[in-house]
């Protein structure tokens, strides 16, 4: 491999020729090959967003002169823009605070500047990657304004979108099976009838709590720590840079960030994204509901409930032709799995702030992230591939509510508890139904054939009682 030589506050390393990083990012290359998954792109993106919105602000300010920063904002979207995602090579299992992905960021765009402006990589002309581009900032500010950023954009731009489609899948599917009445479940057991479109009513209404709870997980990443610099006081940063600097960031995501009210609270504590994090476990844990659900509701298709027909996507075996299962579903139970041991990472992380700063950051950012990613892809997938293509399986739901023996239910207040629970032992023991049983006594239960019918009509038990 070709190398160059760069130079950092440690002294001379050898650099890949065509990478846009420097020193500091190469020793850290080489001092973290623990798992070979870099950072997340969106951290990285975010960072772009960072350095881009520092830039017009240390330009405005004074600070950086105009003609450096214009060439930093340039180059700065081009990270935002994920155009130099191949030149951020460092792994997540890194130093805690982050520090060799802000030095990789800084790097990247000064290398990047002396390349289109025909000095030599590494010259740090006309760029210096700290005087410069790190001006009033600190990676222990930074790091932790990239994770709000990148989180924040996700679930604007990726969760919520495509939980309120779910959520529309689902309330089309109860609207279209509100006609389909069927045998209710409670314990696994039999109980009284429902509406099949009433339990996907349900459904609907925890996916639509669970893009409430999206939009309260983004409420809790709001504010950023950009500003606080090393340790919160701020040192080193113009008081008029990180409110200036975070109404950029604001406008160009259409989210509302605002500055941290506490910057020591803020770098000290990553409560906000353990709490936005516990929202997404919340929803990981409706999802698995109802697709737990629906793969049971469809179980068989002739010796299982079968009460619903899912979409066949794949043959389901290797050795039993004809057979498919519900895979969509599969996909999403073990989304919710990896999602909850996410949160017991960032739970985890989140507990390891250390005095001034929390050092637990980039592993944080990597379970945040994989959830949001994972669980916007997945309702995604079991909505165009599941949910839109379910049908009912009338006969099937019809046939299994006349053999129940909880219609006996609505019977109890007609002929009392007592020979209701006879009626119902009897039709366990015969494998008759309730209403032939009754049908066969009405005058021993003092009912005529239309009160047994009324009784019997399986569509009123799906309402209140008068």
């Amino acid at each position: 491999m070709t190398t160059r030589i760069e130079k950092d506050s440690m002294g001379e390393m050898p650099v890949p020729a065509d990478a846009l990083y420097g020193a500091s990012t190469q020793r850290a290359v080489l001092n973290f090959p623990v798992s070979g998954e870099p950072v997340e792109p969106g951290i990285i993106h975010a960072f772009g967003l960072i350095k881009w919105a520092a830039a017009i602000t240390n330009g405005e300010l004074g600070h950086v002169p105009k003609d450096k920063t214009e060439i930093i904002e340039r180059i700065a979207q081009e990270v935002y823009e994920g155009k130099l995602d191949a030149h951020f090579p460092v792994d997540v299992y890194q130093t805690g605070s982050g520090t060799s992905t802000n030095m990789n960021a800084n790097e990247v765009i000064a290398n990047r500047a002396s390349q289109t402006a025909g000095t030599p990589i590494g010259s740090r002309e006309p760029i210096h990657p700290n005087d410069h581009v790190n001006q009033g900032q600190s990676s222990n500010d930074t790091f932790p304004t990239a994770m709000h950023i990148a989180a924040g954009l996700a679930l604007k731009n990726d969760l919520i979108p495509a939980l309120e489609k779910l959520q529309a899948s689902l309330a089309a599917k109860a609207t279209e099976f509100h006609g389909v009445l069927k045998i209710g479940r409670t314990h696994l057991m039999d109980a009284t009838p429902v509406r099949l479109g009433q339990e996907f009513g349900g459904y609907a209404r925890q996916v639509e709590k669970s893009v409430d709870r999206a939009q309260k997980a983004l409420k809790a990443i709001l504010e950023l720590p950009l500003g606080g610099t090393a340790v919160g006081t701020g040192l080193n940063c113009h008081p008029a840079f990180p409110p200036r600097a975070i109404e950029i960031i604001a406008e160009k995501t259409g989210i509302p960030f605002r500055e941290a009210e506490d910057h020591f609270e803020a770098q000290a504590a990553k409560d906000g994204l353990v709490e936005a994090h516990g929202q997404m476990k919340t929803i990981a844990t409706s999802l698995y509901k109802i697709a737990n659900d629906i793969r049971l509701l469809g179980s068989g298709p002739r010796c299982g409930i079968g009460e619903i027909t899912l979409p066949a996507t794949q043959p389901g075996s290797s050795i039993m032709p004809g057979k498919t299962n519900p895979v969509m579903a599969e996909a999403v139970t073990m989304v919710a799995a990896r999602v909850f041991g996410n949160d017991t990472t960032v739970n985890w992380a989140g507990a390891n702030g250390h005095f001034e700063l929390n050092v637990f950051m980039p592993v944080m950012a990597k379970a945040v992230m994989e959830s949001i990613r994972l669980l916007a892809n997945v309702c995604g997938i079991f909505r165009e591939r599941c949910i839109d293509g379910i049908e009912a399986n009338v006969e099937r739901c019809n046939g299994l509510i006349e053999f129940s023996l909880s219609m006996v239910t609505s019977l109890a207040p007609v002929i009392g508890y007592d020979v209701a629970s006879k009626i119902a032992k009897e039709s366990v023991a015969t494998g008759r139904t309730v209403r032939e049983l009754c049908a066969e006594r009405l005058e021993e239960l003092g009912i005529t054939k239309e009160q047994l019918d009324a009784a019997l009509d399986p569509a009123s038990m799906t309402e209140p009682s008068a």
